[in-house]
């Protein structure tokens, strides 16, 4: 309705004042502003960034989006206020992709930052055989969006690009998954043998057979080597057996206790506070969002009283700082709970370890409860942004 409305007062704006272009142009960025709002709100998970400027008398309009609801809207009203424009707007993926408009990782972890340049900030990470879309291109990177839908940029060297069918074939093979922390791929049938590449935990690759010691795999642009059996599961078995609960999460969680903060990281090699979070849940047989301030969007609200009291070993913890009557609220770090008759809870800052909100113990955490800004529960809580594998996988 308030769309409606907005379209409505500009639409008087366009009969006063017809011969002006430029004061057009400001009520059409008014115009882009609102569907952005309704349909890419986050920029890391959509993208609508469309722009008009007034040429030698005309209006045009440019910019992208990946969005093709958002994209009908836009000419719907323009239609509807009878504007005339020069439409450059691309509808992402486009002709600048080809037909390989997907991807899949190729190396134990893939760097993906916030722009097409290896000086760029991290803003997060893939893991091998992950499944991707890709956008759009520039120079020797390309845009591409994860499972849990972030968007930004990785080289060329970290993915093999695929066809539609090629994509499909890829997605529907039998795979191992790695459990361990870290580990390596062989040439042959050898711990002694040459090294194809490092894995990391949660990487995927195709199976190919096995015999008592190793799985034979293939990499998604076609290498084929080794892997120990004791340290990967074929994926399918591995998520029919998996049993997400409580426990399991504290038993993730513990096996990732002293390694490195990395700003960005979501793998072994390095990972953040979300990236930690995210990871424990993954290897529980979830996707979930990426970001700390994502993550607080999803899930069953727990403890709104902010005492610390109904909580379960699981639930994720927020920080940061609350609201005012001038500023929203800002989330900046997230950890996960485990109780323990402690009030301990265990989060990635320097490294991933144990602190608690119990000030009788050696590790109370007094900077963290002072932001702490409230929790949510994933186990067991229907949402549309946490993506449970087990019913993915039936799909």
């Amino acid at each position: 309705m308030k769309f409606q409305n907005f379209i409505y007062s500009l639409a008087l704006l366009v009969f006063a004042s017809c011969s002006n272009n430029s004061l057009l142009v400001t009520g059409l960025e008014g115009v882009s502003k609102s569907i952005k709002t309704q349909y890419a709100p986050d920029k890391r998970v959509a993208i609508f960034d469309i722009n008009f400027d007034n040429s030698d008398g005309k209006i045009i309009a440019s910019g992208m989006t990946d969005s093709k609801e958002a994209y009908s809207k836009l000419l719907d009203s323009l239609k509807s206020l009878d504007v005339s424009i020069i439409n450059n707007i691309r509808i992402l993926p486009d002709t600048v992709v080809g037909n390989k408009m997907f991807a899949v990782a190729r190396n134990s972890v893939i760097n993906i930052r916030s722009a097409p340049k290896h000086s760029a900030e991290l803003g997060t990470q893939g893991l091998l055989g992950m499944s991707l879309k890709i956008l759009d291109k520039e120079g020797d990177f390309y845009r591409i969006q994860t499972p849990d839908n972030y968007i930004s940029w990785v080289d060329k060297g970290g993915i093999h690009k695929m066809n539609e069918g090629e994509f499909d074939t890829w997605n529907a093979s039998k795979k191992v998954i790695f459990t361990e922390a870290f580990g390596y791929v062989y040439a042959s049938k050898n711990k002694n043998a040459a090294i194809i590449s490092d894995i990391t935990l949660g990487g995927l690759l195709k199976y190919l057979s096995e015999d008592a010691n190793f799985y034979e795999v293939k990499y998604p642009d076609n290498r084929t080597g080794f892997i120990k059996k004791n340290e990967t599961v074929v994926y399918e078995n591995w998520l029919k057996e998996l049993q997400p609960s409580k426990e399991n999460i504290e038993t993730v969680a513990k096996r990732l206790e002293g390694f490195p903060y990395l700003w960005g990281g979501t793998s072994s090699k390095g990972i953040d506070c979300s990236g930690f979070t995210k990871m424990v849940y993954l290897m529980n047989g979830f996707i979930i969002p990426r970001d700390a301030s994502q993550q607080i969007n999803a899930g069953k609200i727990v403890d709104a009283d902010l005492t610390f009291n109904g909580l379960e070993k699981g639930d994720l913890l927020f920080f940061g700082t609350k609201a005012t009557k001038t500023k929203k609220q800002r989330v900046v770090h997230v950890g996960i709970w485990l109780g323990n008759n402690k009030m301990e809870f265990i989060h990635a800052s320097g490294n991933v370890h144990m602190s608690s909100m119990d000030t009788v113990q050696p590790n109370y955490d007094e900077f963290n409860k002072n932001r702490y800004l409230g929790s949510k529960r994933y186990l067991n809580v229907k949402d549309k942004d946490i993506i449970d594998l087990k019913e993915k996988i039936k799909m």
